[in-house]
């Protein structure tokens, strides 16, 4: 029964919309990844499973270096249980609303388009997670990002998360320039 209850749940979570490049854009402003990330960060976010409870939560501190070819960001978390996990970033500007980035863990490259005042970023990682008895093991996931410029200096971002092509949760996190 439970794995019934599981399948439709998961089945539902599937059918539920998702943010397009064709939807309407809510601003004017337009956003500038190079631009946005240049400098220091702070950013708090949450993993939240597809039932809607709050798995991890976490504060990450950024320092982004844009030398006008590449981005390259340096992404330190800490987690609500104390442990820390280091993710360095390098993209490169494609086009003029397109980047590609690689980090360890990146399976391949990430890709990127910008457009007005957002930005789409997917991408397959294996990532690391703490397990039941509290060892860590490596899932394989997909990441659909979804970022908004909501203020000069605010950015949210709402990530998909999906793993064998089934979602299995979403990433809420809010960037602050300092």
């Amino acid at each position: 029964m439970r794995l019934i209850l599981a399948a439709a749940f998961a089945l539902l979570a599937a059918c539920t919309g998702k943010p397009s490049l064709d939807d309407p854009s809510l601003s004017d402003r337009k956003l500038n990844l190079e631009e946005f990330f240049d400098g220091d960060l702070v950013a708090y976010g949450q993993f939240q499973d597809v039932l809607g409870t709050v798995r991890r939560s976490f504060v990450v501190t950024i320092t982004g270096d844009w030398d006008g070819e590449r981005l390259r960001l340096v992404e330190d978390f800490v987690y609500e249980d104390g442990s820390t996990e280091q993710r360095i970033w390098t993209l490169t500007k494609t086009g003029p609303d397109s980047w590609v980035g690689t980090a360890p863990g990146v399976i391949g490259q990430a890709t990127g388009i910008e457009q007005g005042d957002r930005f789409n970023w997917k991408y397959e990682i294996d990532l690391p997670v703490p397990s039941a008895n509290g060892e860590t093991e490596t899932l394989r996931v997909t990441f659909d990002d979804w970022m908004w410029l909501l203020a000069d200096d605010r950015l949210l971002n709402l990530a998909y998360v999906k793993r064998f092509g089934l979602d299995i949760g979403t990433v809420t996190i809010s960037f602050e320039k300092e």
